[in-house]
């Protein structure tokens, strides 16, 4: 039978003890239905079986929600020490298909599945102390120690689901049927699917910051958008309503498709949805998670997105009618008709979802809401829109890549939830996005609509730091202040004195100027940086040879700016660098032998500055240069103050950062020349600059 799913709780009602109660009653559910998903793989080589190509093996997810938990407590600060350094650096990054997420097998040496479980009991001892022990205040809000909590129990959720379309993928014998997995195994022929009006109307969306669940960032905010009248499909697509369009030629006619439809379809040989599997005799098995069964027709059908536009393209065609997908403020509009948006979870909603009916879908008549069916659960539903932030958008800072670098244009929306979905996908408020060739347990359903939709694709950077820090490595010279980030790659240049540079390193790259500048002497550079909404704005100057992006010049008045390779003559320099996420305390295995390795107002923002050095001076080859700069701005926010390399008094005598530095690195590292002062401006508005002047050490690795 189904397992028993607990709901997100409230995070405002009760007493401290009780909602303790409740955060540590739902962390044990989600981490033991979490472990429960992993009794369907029927032996280990399972785990290290890739079953898709744009995904890690399963290895990495059974480590990666548990080192989430790790790597955000220690950010939050609500931990200081590591339980696993090295799984908390293979297990963190590499879940969308991103430029710095790192997919080769080749930089991975993968721990055994034994050695993952009891990781995992040892992290959960963590959390679990966490929990009785942090300081907790109602209502639990942004800026609380339980918000980082709850972060990862929600997180751990969205990996139930993923990680379900993951093992549904596998080959057969690689898992097993299991009774807390049990698929539907009804089906008959469906009904024809109908077109119900939905009146127009104005639709609000987004959180406001009292809101009494845990939400993600990209759900604050306030949009308003007035919705005209339309008609939308009573059903989600079936599988025998979308075999129609595959009995049309649906996946050899490229008119149909859009240009990165046809791509990826060309790219995958694909004559019909992946989870459908055409036997011998020219007949189809439908695909679940565990097992196959006869073709479901009046399953939904489960396909990308590209797939389902194409359908909605041969439909409009042959029908003659404005047909589409919806956009999300039409999904929302439907989801006020039949009466769900009211609703606080849909967890007690009767539908397919919350894994309280199947691990699989079901007919899709089964569950009426209002006119229409399956208005949530079963499967996703895609969208027409791209995500993006809503009106009053801001950044969470302990989880800045789970939103932002899917502001592309290229993530579509889905919505409604599946029958996986759990905790917060399993709200009227969840806004979650996927590439548009992925797949998640996600079908659709169409509108007809004469509306135009309307998606933007000049987008500018908008982020208010991204876009400071944009300027500051891509615009102009304020005050005489020569550009910092070529100034010292001018300076490494000239230090290296000849020195073949065959690997560099740009540690705290930020928006990546000083990665592209390094890259006219040196062979190859590699920029990291702890922040994924810099590393994309570097990834996409790599990549298209441009950026765009917007500063503030007071109050709400902008400006906007495009800046290109060309213009600073870095163009030749693209095919020598690359960019990564990553945490300069913990980087990668595959992250070593540099020649020089640059660390620009670094280790007054590390948390642990001195183990940072140590760490370092290993990934270095004997003569490298190491690089720093910094203005040895200390700050507890981000130091603890015994951490701190100087700037405080020992035993009651004044230490500088420099006397710091050297009694760090003087075992290892001979510093190069004396300490020079590298000045820098930061543009904050028309009328407001940081001018700073940070100090540049050299140091030369000897052992």
């Amino acid at each position: 039978m189904p397992l028993d799913i607990m709901s997100s709780p409230r995070l405002d009602k009760g007493t401290p003890e009780t909602m303790r109660d409740q955060i540590r009653s739902y962390f044990h559910n989600t981490w033991e239905v979490y472990e429960r998903l992993f009794d369907v793989m029927s032996n280990d080589e399972a785990f290290f079986t890739k079953a898709d190509p744009l995904r890690h093996p399963l290895i990495f997810y059974l480590g990666h929600t548990a080192t989430f938990f790790i790597n955000k407590m220690v950010l939050a600060k609500v931990i200081t020490e590591r339980v696993n350094p090295r799984f908390e650096s293979i297990f963190a990054i590499g879940v969308d298909e991103m430029s710095w997420d790192d997919l080769n097998d080749e930089n991975y040496q993968w721990p055994t599945v034994p050695e993952v479980w009891e990781y995992r009991n040892q992290v959960r001892k963590v959390v679990e102390q966490a929990i009785d022990e942090l300081p907790l205040n109602l209502p639990v809000t942004w800026e609380d120690p339980f918000w980082v909590i709850m972060m990862g129990i929600e997180h751990e959720r969205i990996h139930l689901e993923t990680s379900s379309v993951l093992i549904r993928q596998l080959p057969l014998k690689q898992v097993q049927p299991d009774d807390n997995w049990p698929a539907c195994h009804r089906s008959a022929e469906p009904a024809a699917n109908e077109m119900v009006a939905v009146t127009g109307g104005i639709v609000q969306q987004g959180l406001t910051e009292n809101h009494p669940y845990y939400g993600w960032d990209n759900e604050y905010g306030n949009l308003e958008t007035e919705v005209a009248e339309f008609l939308a499909s009573r059903q989600l697509v079936s599988n025998r309503e979308y075999m129609t369009f595959v009995e049309a030629g649906g996946y050899s006619t490229e008119k149909w498709w859009t240009a990165e439809g046809w791509s990826w379809r060309t790219y995958r040989q694909a004559e019909h949805p992946t989870f459908w599997v055409k036997t011998p005799d020219g007949k189809f098995k439908l695909r679940c998670m565990t097992e196959e069964i006869s073709m479901a027709w009046d399953w939904p059908v489960d396909v990308n997105y590209l797939e389902a536009k194409a359908f909605c393209n041969w439909k409009a065609e042959t029908s003659g009618k404005p047909v589409r997908l919806p956009t999300e403020a039409e999904w929302q509009r439907l989801l006020e008709v039949s009466g769900l948006a009211d609703q606080e979870t849909w967890s007690g909603v009767q539908g397919n979802i919350s894994l309280g009916k199947y691990a699989s879908s079901c007919p899709v008549t089964d569950h009426q809401h209002g006119d229409f069916f399956d208005v949530v659960g079963n499967v996703w539903q895609w969208t027409e829109t791209p995500i993006s932030g809503y009106p009053g958008f801001k950044v969470h800072l302990l989880y800045d890549d789970f939103s932002t670098p899917t502001f592309d244009t290229r993530h579509n929306l889905f919505k409604g939830g599946s029958w996986a979905s759990t905790g917060n996908e399993a709200g009227p408020f969840s806004r979650y996005a996927f590439r548009r060739h992925f797949f998640q347990h996600a079908g659709f359903r169409y509108v007809e609509s004469e509306a135009a939709v309307e998606i933007h694709d000049d987008i500018y950077e908008t982020d208010e730091l991204v876009g400071q820090y944009c300027e500051f490595h891509f615009g102009q010279e304020y005050f005489g202040v020569p550009n910092f980030p070529k100034t010292v790659a001018d300076i490494c240049d000239e230090i290296l004195k000849g020195k073949t540079c065959r690997r560099a390193l740009d540690l705290g790259c930020a928006t990546g100027r000083s990665t592209f500048e390094l890259a006219r002497f040196c062979d190859h550079v590699t920029g990291i940086d702890f922040s994924a909404r810099f590393i994309r704005v570097g990834h996409e100057m790599q990549k298209n040879g441009s950026i765009r992006y917007a500063i503030p010049s007071e109050g709400k008045l902008v400006s906007y700016h495009e800046k290109t390779l060309d213009q600073f003559g870095l163009s030749d320099t693209r095919d020598k660098v690359e960019f990564w996420q990553g945490d300069a305390h913990n980087l990668k295995e595959q992250f070593n032998n540099y020649d020089l390795v640059l660390a620009c107002n670094l280790v007054d923002r590390l948390y642990h500055p001195s183990r940072f050095l140590a760490h370092i001076a290993g990934r270095m080859n004997k003569g490298g240069l190491l690089v720093l700069l910094s203005p040895y701005t200390w700050l507890e926010e981000f130091t603890p103050v015994e951490h701190w390399l100087g700037g405080r008094k020992v035993d009651g005598e004044n230490v500088t950062t420099l006397e710091g530095l050297r009694q760090e690195l003087e075992p290892l590292f001979r510093m190069v020349n004396e300490p020079r002062n590298v000045p820098f401006v930061i543009r904050e508005t028309s009328r407001k600059f940081q001018h700073t002047l940070s100090q540049m050490t050299v140091w030369e690795k000897t052992e």
